[in-house]
């Protein structure tokens, strides 16, 4: 390790090398990049609290313009998601986290500077907003970063604990700001930016003095851009759509369409165990993954999730029965379940489909070149951030979808509907490109058909 905490001998796919050093050096840095970004999320979810209580400390803004707050960070953070993939290999992974944890303090500012003044613009407001995106960028360039530092066989696992350690971010929120903001003898949307502030500046302190650089991650632009040519990095991107799109525009969404659809005001104090089950249930989709094969239990997944959004349309088709509420929040929780499981089972399958293309269909390494399996591992990591920034942008279609179907038809069923049909779309894909030919790609890795 050099002075500036650059690794330049970095082999985990040696067992001697990984048992004796990489193991304690992967995991110390997978410790504090789920720090980073947890608060990254945390920030990403900020008004969809907020939102919520705008009116109530004198704001008057239309359902319409109440969900697209809530959606333009998804918008701006899937954008973002794209330089922050390339950023990685360019800058390093500790120097890019203690960036990119930092850059979280202006969205928090500006939040905390804006929201308790009800004559300030709504235009203002929106800007606000989408400066949270910034803690959305975060995620892409973590997956990356932690991509690089595990062997292929504990991928799954790793990288699941990674992203679900940040998915969490948007519980402990959603959890704690509606109660910071109450916190005194009036409202103090305020609070909800001031509490993240301290926890910000902890956090790239502890990537600055624990985390590390790769020196065997570096690669120029267009070492990572050629994966855009390769077809299995759009049918990931669409099947992440469907997985994490739903869990970051669902969590987005959620609190306003539960405080618009059901006349308890309480009722949004439950919004948070959506994003708590589907983050904990994501390291569970990469084991399943790893167990019984990404695609496969991608397939039966988004079935399920079929099923859980036509349950819910039932239920709000209800809203003044005495069990609907209790249904839909169940049902609601089932979905979050099945987007964390999608999440784990989709990202698995990336760095099997790209260590096949260039390995070949050998099970372990059998004897393939070292100059191989960097590219798999560099390509992967592309993939992860490229994949996760055009799934994000579902984060941006569902609240959007929620304000434009109840601006049109008075209420969200329609636009429950549409995501209904997209993962009708998914399973189709699925079972076309993974399952069709008896090839469970995260299973097997016999992908000679699948060079593009």
């Amino acid at each position: 390790m050099s002075p500036s905490r650059w690794i330049n001998t970095w082999e985990p796919e040696d067992e001697t090398f990984w048992s004796s050093t990489g193991r304690s050096i992967a995991r110390r840095n997978l410790i504090f990049s789920i720090f980073a970004e947890l608060l990254g999320f945390s920030v990403w979810l900020l008004w969809s609290v907020t939102a919520t209580r705008l009116n109530d400390a004198g704001f008057d803004l239309s359902s319409g313009q109440l969900f697209t707050l809530v959606a333009v960070p998804a918008l701006v953070g899937a954008t973002v998601r794209f330089p922050y993939t390339f950023a990685v290999p360019r800058f390093g992974g500790r120097n890019w986290t203690v960036f990119s944890a930092l850059a979280l303090l202006i969205p928090t500012t500006l939040l905390v500077v804006l929201v308790n003044d009800p004559t300030t613009p709504y235009w203002a407001l929106l800007l606000a907003a989408a400066t949270a995106g910034l803690g959305g960028g975060n995620f892409a360039s973590s997956m990356a970063n932690i991509s690089f530092f595990f062997p292929d066989r504990e991928k799954g696992w790793a990288l699941g604990l990674n992203a679900a350690g940040g998915n969490i971010g948007v519980a402990i929120l959603q959890l704690t700001a509606p109660v910071a903001i109450t916190l005194g003898a009036s409202l103090q949307l305020r609070n909800a930016g001031l509490m993240l502030m301290p926890f910000i500046v902890l956090a790239a302190l502890c990537a600055w003095r624990y985390m590390d650089n790769l020196s065997t991650a570096r690669s120029s632009f267009r070492d990572q851009v050629v994966v855009a040519r390769n077809r299995h990095t759009w049918i990931i991107s669409w099947l992440y759509i469907g997985t994490f799109g739903s869990f970051i525009g669902y969590s987005a969404g959620l609190p306003l369409l539960m405080k618009q659809e059901f006349a308890d005001p309480n009722a949004i104090k439950y919004a948070f165990l959506g994003p708590l089950v589907g983050s904990i249930a994501r390291p569970i989709g990469g084991k399943l993954a790893d167990r019984l094969g990404g695609a496969k239990v991608t397939l039966c997944n988004f079935s399920v999730m079929i099923s859980a959004v036509l349950g819910v349309v039932v239920c709000l088709g209800e809203t003044d029965a005495g069990w609907s509420f209790p249904v839909f929040v169940a049902l609601f929780l089932m979905l979050f379940v099945t987007t964390g499981i999608g999440n784990g089972t989709t990202f698995r399958m990336v760095p099997v489909i790209f260590r096949a293309h260039h390995v070949g269909p050998d099970s372990g390494d059998g004897g393939a070149q070292p100059a191989a399996l960097v590219a798999a591992r560099r390509e992967s990591a592309a993939v992860l951030g490229l994949t996760s920034a055009v799934g994000a942008y579902g984060g941006f279609l569902i609240p959007q979808g929620f304000g434009l179907s109840t601006n049109a038809t008075g209420g969200p069923q329609a636009a429950l509907l549409a995501f209904a049909a997209f993962y009708g779309s998914c399973v189709v894909l699925t079972w076309w490109c993974y399952l069709r030919r008896r090839v469970a790609v995260a299973r097997v890795p016999n992908l000679a058909w699948a060079r593009p």
